[in-house]
Order: C-alpha cells, then structure tokens, then sequence
C-alpha cells in the first residue's frame, strides 16, 4: 500500500523541496473564453477621423475596410467537472465524470481493461494520453450513431500513450459505485485508498481500492471529439493526465 501511495500522492501533494524548485505552471482553464481575442478595430471612428483630415477625399466604402475585421474561429466548449480514476490493486481501472462532487450519478463512467499496476507504472513518468476510439458503422445506421453523443457510445478501444492496450467499456453506476462515490463527497482533489470490502462486494471485495480525485477541462471539439484533462493545483507540477473521446470518420 506504501509503494502504491508514493506513486499516487506525488502527483496531487507535492514535497515542500519540489514546491519551492518547481515554477508554478499555468493554468488550463481559462477563466474566459474569449480573453486571448482581440477586438476589432472600430472601423466608423478610423473613417471619421480620416474623412476629417482628407475632406476632398472620397469616402471609402465598407469593402475598402474589411481587411480590418477580425475573424474568429469557433473555438471549443469548455467546462469543469470532476474526474476520479480508481481501481482495486490487481484488479483494472475505471475513470468516472461527474457534474460536482455531491452528485451520486455519474455522466461518464467507463471500466478500461488497462490493469491498475499498468496504469501506475506510466504515471511513474508524469504523462499519460489515453485515447478511446470508436468506429462509425456505415450505410443505414450511420445517421442514427451521428446523432449519437459520443459518452453514450458502449465499447470503445483503447490506446495508452499510442499503444494500444485494449477496450474500454461503458457502465451504469452500480449500488457499490455509488457507495464509493458517497464516500468521497468531501474529497475535491486528493489520492489514496479505500478500505478492503468498502465500495465492492465481487470477488475483488478483499482487496483496497486506489484512487485519484481531481477536478478536469472538459473540452467539446465536435460531435466527434470530447477530452477531459487534469488541472494540477497552482503550487503543483503534478500529473500530466488526459482521456480523449474520438470517432473515427
């Protein structure tokens, strides 16, 4: 258990030595979507004022003056929810999204085939990307999963880091998952373990459950791609931690 929380407590609870070396890093979520655009240029007061130091100029028409106007890409949704990464010791992962941490109903919860001693081995090296990817069925049904929202599509497979490691599998929260869940109410960021037979009643009942809590970006690129990744406290460098959602065309 002692060797499980060195892995796990490090990325959300820095050392003091590491605290005082490391720069704070940015933060990922902005506080506003737009605050990196600038805005366009108030083309009717540039008219007048030339209009006024040029009065035998012929005024210049509104074609003249769109190479002024800024265009603004649409840029992806973005939210905060809360993310919690959890598993027994030698059984596999499970990543579940919720809305805030009270809420007993989970909008994503998916049971990854990826072993949690896997997962903690590449979290040893700070960066994990685990990617889920799905296919888009042809001719009749493709109109039917277009419309699909993408955390409510059932298997996906999965790649860890561009490996692929297996299939990730959609749930509905279990009476045990919920009782999990009850148990970290007051827990907003933070790692550590469950008590053996608290939480589960399967043949994995014996074992503790390892966890990580943390709040995460939930970004909305299309109908086709969502992601969610970790924020890291201000005073931590912490984990590099990101799960995409993607359709292939």
């Amino acid at each position: 258990m002692s060797k499980i929380r060195r892995f796990f407590l490090p990325c959300i609870f820095p050392t003091a030595a590491d605290a005082q070396t490391t720069p704070a890093p940015k933060k990922r979520l902005s506080t506003s979507l737009r605050d990196d655009i600038d805005e366009p240029t108030n083309t009717k007061s540039a008219a007048a004022d030339q209009e006024a130091q040029n009065p035998d100029q012929e005024p210049t028409s509104p074609e003249d003056n769109s190479t002024t106007l800024l265009i603004v890409p649409p840029r992806p949704s973005k939210s905060m929810v809360i993310g919690t990464i959890f598993g027994h010791r030698r059984g596999h992962v499970w990543f579940c999204i919720q809305q805030d941490r009270v809420s007993m109903k989970p909008t994503l919860l998916l049971e990854l085939s990826m072993p949690t001693n896997q997962l903690v081995k590449e979290m040893r090296c700070g960066l994990v990307r685990i990617a889920l990817e799905c296919a888009r069925p042809e001719s009749t049904e493709r109109i039917e999963v277009t419309s699909c929202p993408l955390r409510l599509v059932p298997v996906w497979i999965m790649y860890c880091n561009g490996r692929k490691v297996g299939f990730a599998v959609r749930r509905k929260a279990s009476g045990q998952n919920r009782l999990m869940l009850k148990m970290m109410q007051s827990i907003t960021i933070g790692a550590g373990v469950i008590p053996a037979g608290l939480g589960s009643s399967g043949p994995d009942s014996g074992e503790q459950i390892i966890y990580m809590r943390a709040n995460y970006e939930h970004m909305i690129g299309s109908a086709d791609s969502e992601s969610f990744h970790l924020i890291n406290p201000d005073e931590c460098a912490g984990q590099e931690f990101s799960l995409f959602l993607l359709r292939s065309r």
